[in-house]
């Protein structure tokens, strides 16, 4: 993985956790510290279900957009951490409980903190005016009543 652009996937890998409504996401730079990786982005789920989806949607992005597979993954049978490390970076991925007990962010206190991706509001395209009168299931009322 080329050093030079590590960061641009990290952010990458932060916009995918923030499309899945990803809580608390932060980025901190290892580089200035004594460490194993360049990076750590964290985030917090509010369910283990939700910290899957977040976890898939890093793995996908990462996989899709920028060729990049982790080198280690672990906590996919209980999801309550998911750690996915792609040896320039580590991202983990908690229940918020989980995160707050191990508290990442304290043991790396002196790293410098990146700021993360805005998402920018995405609208369907092409995607039909809503007609009041349309019922959910997309029955007109006038049609119901011909029958």
């Amino acid at each position: 993985m080329a050093k030079n652009n590590t960061l641009d996937i990290v952010t990458a890998a932060a916009a995918a956790a923030i499309s899945r409504r990803a809580q608390n996401g932060v980025i901190l730079d290892l580089r200035k510290l004594d460490s194993f990786t360049d990076f750590f982005a964290i985030f917090s789920g509010a369910s283990d279900i939700q910290v899957e989806g977040i976890s898939e949607a890093i793995l996908e992005e990462l996989e899709q957009n920028w060729d990049q597979r982790p080198w280690h993954r672990e906590g996919e049978r209980k999801a309550d951490w998911i750690l996915l490390d792609y040896v320039d970076f580590v991202v983990h991925v908690f229940r918020a409980e989980r995160r707050e007990y191990y508290n990442l962010e304290r043991l790396w206190a002196e790293a410098e903190r990146i700021e993360l991706p805005e998402l920018e509001a995405r609208t369907l395209p092409d995607a039909p005016e809503y007609d009041e009168n349309e019922l959910i299931l997309g029955i007109q009322p006038e049609a119901v009543l011909d029958e």
